[in-house]
């Protein structure tokens, strides 16, 4: 008997991502961040795009879109961003977006098909005013206070004057509405190389880290390059590099088998060539999935600050500015995911946590939640190099409806 299940249509989607390519294009991929004419522009695209997959809806006041069905039944929501980070890749956010646009098209308007997908592009994603304001907005967890405050983190601008740049000044922000959809499907390229280098087609995603940073600052002495014997230098900067060495050395001791570990940035003050730096700053994050885990590395930072301040001759304190829990993917939308993946990609599929933070975790506080992962070639991601092959995009494009119509169905 043949198979007459709605398919998505892979030229369709490659070409909505290429024109949403074409929107702030730097070399092979975009800068498009947040609120950016490019951005704006992506945004538009989207809203005039709804319409074809049945669906309805407008830029709310805090720059995040939602695509509403009038068709009877339950709806699933999903979606992903637009903006980018400075400079990067083309697929990050709007794979998601267009997988979502894609499944709306295809089962909507299938009469066969009970009830509906609608399609969300959350704001600001990528963190150049906050963190997940968008998707955090839509749940609940974001008060004007917090949108008063709001900088754009690359030159400073305030994000009030931004939206009212954009036209949104006073629109309302959407929020969920209790009960309205069963559940929130997201498409993501892995930003990594686990299914490129297993020769897999699709990543199961069974949970998404939580991200816990921290600023470590080290107290000196400034003074004189050449002037300042050895033995009694205050090097702050010295003290910092040591540091972070220490935390290579010992992290592993403690570690989960997936945790991992970033100083993002160093600052040394004043950063003169001829100054021994009287103080340094790091920013430090930790990922992991499991909250005990970063809970014993989190006690060993505070004992190896505990140890440096013994120790001298600087002495180092360490403040958490960001605690972001982890967020499990539910069971049934894993297992819809796994069995598209063996009718549509050959089974070639493994389940997997993700290591970046995505919207879905914020959307998983309020309802069920699930992530599909196609291949990164070279496993690049954050660089205007990020890449997936056609081929790859297009089967993670037919196992993303598919899942959605199994969603729908259960």
């Amino acid at each position: 008997m043949p198979d007459t299940k709605p398919r998505a249509n892979g030229a369709r989607v490659l070409a909505d991502l290429n024109a949403l390519r074409a929107l702030g294009a730097y070399k092979t991929g975009v800068h498009k961040p947040t609120f950016s004419e490019p951005h704006r522009q992506s945004l538009d695209w989207l809203v005039r795009k709804l319409p074809e997959a049945g669906l309805a809806g407008a830029i709310d006041g805090i720059g995040n879109i939602l695509g509403t069905s009038a068709k009877p039944g339950p709806k699933l929501l999903a979606g992903s961003h637009l903006e980018s980070q400075n400079y990067a890749g083309w697929l990050d956010g709007p794979l998601g977006v267009v997988y979502a646009l894609e499944a709306a098209r295809v089962l909507n308007a299938d009469p066969s098909v009970k009830g509906a997908v609608e399609v969300a592009a959350w704001c600001d994603e990528e963190g150049h005013f906050g963190s997940f304001l968008g998707s955090r907005s839509y749940v609940g967890q974001v008060t004007e206070a917090e949108i008063d405050a709001a900088r754009d983190r690359t030159n400073g601008s305030a994000m009030r004057d931004a939206l009212a740049d954009m036209g949104l000044a006073g629109r309302p922000r959407i929020a969920a509405e209790s009960g309205r959809h069963v559940g929130y499907l997201e498409a993501h390229i892995e930003q990594g190389d686990t299914l490129e280098s297993g020769k897999l087609a699709i990543g199961v995603v069974t949970s998404i880290v939580g991200i816990w940073q921290y600023r470590i600052n080290f107290a000196g002495e400034q003074n004189h390059a050449g002037t300042t014997r050895m033995a009694v230098r205050k090097d702050a900067g010295l003290a910092l590099a040591k540091f972070c060495v220490a935390i290579d050395a010992r992290f592993p001791t403690v570690c989960g088998p997936r945790t991992v570990w970033t100083t993002g940035r160093i600052t040394l003050d004043p950063g003169a060539p001829s100054i021994i730096p009287g103080g340094a700053e790091m920013l430090f994050q930790i990922r992991d999935d499991d909250p005990s885990v970063i809970a014993r590395l989190e006690e060993l930072l505070r004992t190896m600050t505990d140890e440096a301040n013994v120790e001298g001759p600087c002495t180092v304190t360490v403040e958490r500015i960001r605690v972001g829990a982890p967020a499990m993917m539910d069971s049934r939308f894993q297992d819809a995911i796994e069995a598209a993946s063996k009718a549509l990609a050959g089974g070639r599929s493994l389940r997997m946590p993700s290591g970046a933070g995505h919207d879905a975790q914020m959307l998983a506080t309020i309802m069920p939640a699930g992530m599909l992962f196609v291949p990164s070639i070279g496993g690049i991601s954050h660089h205007w190099t990020e890449n997936t092959a056609d081929a790859d995009i297009v089967t993670g494009a037919q196992v993303f409806v598919d899942a959605c119509l199994r969603i729908l169905a259960d």
